[in-house]
């Protein structure tokens, strides 16, 4: 970890402008060099080939769950490490590599020693999630999420109807390694070594509805109560028609018939919490 490309996103939680020149200034006090800098997503999130022609051999990302996902999507055959710093809201891939969530400790700690650990990841075609998959009609509280965080009231309200209304409906169904019989609000898959971690979220009175509503909005999805869980080798979408899915909170829309199945990476994140071995 010497040569090192910083990507930001300014709008995903804690990344402003000023904690980002403080994290800079401690690049320099650690004699690390800034060969690149990319403030998604005005900026297009580099490629391998444009890291590897300035010599990078470390992207740090200072950004939410969401943003690292694109970068690490993008990077997927990229040779070099990643240093993830919490610059979200949850910053749940931090939490699990980091003892600290105080980006000036992880910078020093990371430099002195520079451990990687290989991290799980979901797979559904062309889409990866590090920290967790939602799949169903309660992914649409996402955009009341969105408003939330951009202060759009009058979007706020609309995004809330629009998803209590979604959340009412019959709900999606999997199927996979394990016995899934009901239609669920919504399924949540957690990366995990062994496969994907399952918990089906059936959520039919109107309190559950709001308190599910509530976890999406705040960002604590993974706290909602769970009916089902399992441990599974795959999953595979059911139904006829596409639905919505969340990969580390961003939208993507899933066909009938995707397989969903779990991965590991190559050992490429620098970690320096002590149990993440």
């Amino acid at each position: 970890m010497q040569n090192l490309w910083f990507v930001t996103n300014p709008s995903s939680g804690s990344a402003t402008r000023e904690k980002c020149d403080a994290i800079e200034a401690v690049f320099e006090e650690r004699g690390l060099k800034l060969v690149g800098r990319t403030g998604f997503p005005d900026e297009a999130l580099p490629d391998g080939e444009a890291l590897d022609r300035v010599g990078a051999d470390t992207v740090v990302l200072f950004a939410g769950d969401g943003t690292i996902n694109a970068a690490l999507c993008k990077l997927a055959d990229w040779e070099g490490g990643f240093l993830i710093l919490p610059g979200g809201t949850m910053n749940l891939l931090a939490r699990a590599l980091h003892e600290s969530l105080d980006p000036h400790e992880i910078i020093h700690a990371a430099h002195e020693n520079d451990r990687r650990l290989a991290m799980p990841y979901i797979e559904a075609g062309p889409h990866r999630a590090f920290v967790g998959l939602i799949i169903g009609p309660a992914a649409q509280w996402f955009r009341a999420r969105e408003a939330v965080r951009q202060r759009r009231f009058l979007a706020l309200f609309r995004a809330l109807r629009h998803a209590w209304g979604r959340t009412f409906g019959k709900g999606v169904r999997v199927s996979g390694t394990v016995r899934l019989r009901r239609r669920y609000q919504a399924v949540l898959v957690k990366p995990d070594p062994q496969g994907l971690d399952v918990a089906g979220i059936d959520a039919r009175d109107w309190r559950s509805i709001a308190a599910l509503g509530w976890n999406w909005v705040t960002g604590e999805w993974v706290n909602a109560d769970a009916v089902t869980h399992a441990l599974s080798r795959h999953l595979v979408i059911e139904g006829r028609r596409p639905v919505l899915a969340l990969f580390d909170g961003e939208p993507e829309r899933l066909e009938p018939g995707t397989r969903i199945v779990g991965g590991m990476s190559a050992e490429r994140f620098i970690a320096t919490r002590k149990e993440a071995a």
